[in-house]
């Protein structure tokens, strides 16, 4: 089993930055695909980005894309969120995941085995 922690959430004021993490631990960490999802008050959770167990192949939701980067340090066992020129609808708990058996990044968070307990981040206007 893996288990994740999230952690770099808080309350921002829209344009500014933030960076998320997500630390493992148990399995195997760096053989996995890792991805990131965030979830709205009322609203499904949606795939954000996803990175490959070797972090040579990224893959972005298209809203996201341009604003927010993936990125991962097999060393420490962490995956990362840059996310840029945030806006009040970013506002959602952000939530890390892997999935043991795909090689892609399936979209619904039911393909996935493991999550975080998840970050808030919250854009104010």
């Amino acid at each position: 089993q893996v288990q994740l922690v999230e952690s770099g959430g808080g309350l921002v004021q829209a344009g500014n930055s933030l960076r998320l993490s997500c630390a493992a631990s148990g399995r195997t960490f760096r053989r996995y695909n890792m991805v990131w999802f965030r979830q709205a008050p009322g609203k499904v959770r949606e795939f954000i980005a996803g990175i490959n167990w070797a972090a040579a192949r990224t893959y972005y939701a298209n809203s996201e894309k341009g604003r927010f980067t993936i990125s991962r340090d097999n060393a420490k066992n962490t995956v990362y969120l840059q996310m840029n020129t945030l806006k009040p609808e970013d506002t959602a708990v952000y939530y890390c995941a892997v999935d043991f058996d795909s090689d892609g990044f399936p979209s619904s968070p039911a393909a996935y085995d493991c999550w975080g307990q998840g970050t808030q981040v919250t854009v104010s206007s």
